[in-house]
């Protein structure tokens, strides 16, 4: 990311503590290590509380079933508690940089398995929204506000999240190219779309 832009945390869910915290760190890294060798269908809830050193049962008492396990992981990894949003002056500078980094993020091999398994563990039409979507929508309602603040017409949250983040995802949960010119390519189609809203 440019040391030039300005930079605003972005609030994600906080950690647990003391022994809790230690459980689930185990957890998380028994699930990232099993990522590494497994398929997501074949990781079960015994094989990562042996690699954690944890009960089965204190895993099915905090999580209840794999899928709902591999999610948070995958949520996790994709909404640090570090992650930082741009601040380039404008909502196109922001929006390709956000997207970059995103697109330069998920690609990576790990990074892939934990979308894939989270895309794996949500199975059908649920009704609960997934939370790393939600994240993102609250990222870009963020973007979007300041920019509106500084007078610019902007596309919708909605228009940013349907065409630009989901055609990122289903790039690379098909193993479809996707990297910075693609990403960056999304953001300018995006942003024709901001006279729909006028």
């Amino acid at each position: 990311m440019s040391t030039a832009s300005k930079h605003q945390s972005t609030p994600v869910k906080r950690r647990p503590g003391g022994r809790s915290a230690r459980v689930q760190d185990a957890v998380y890294s028994a699930v990232g290590k099993l990522m590494a060798t497994q398929r997501p269908d074949q990781i079960t809830i015994p094989m990562v509380a042996e690699l954690a050193g944890v009960n089965p049962t204190s895993v099915y008492r905090r999580w209840g079933d794999i899928d709902a396990l591999l999610e948070e992981v995958a949520v996790a990894a994709f909404t640090r508690e570090d992650e930082v949003l741009p601040d380039t002056g404008s909502l196109e500078g922001d929006l390709r940089e956000w997207a970059r980094v995103l697109t330069e993020d998920i690609v990576r091999p790990r990074r892939t398995r934990y979308l894939r398994a989270m895309v794996n563990a949500r199975d059908g039409v649920l009704l609960d929204a997934c939370p790393c979507w939600t994240a993102r929508r609250e990222q870009l309602a963020e973007m979007i506000s300041r920019a509106t603040a500084r007078g610019e017409s902007t596309p919708s949250v909605e228009q940013v999240l349907n065409h630009v983040i989901a055609p990122i995802y289903h790039h690379v949960v098909f193993a479809l190219p996707a990297d910075a010119a693609y990403a960056e390519g999304l953001v300018s189609d995006v942003m024709s779309m901001r006279s729909r809203n006028a």
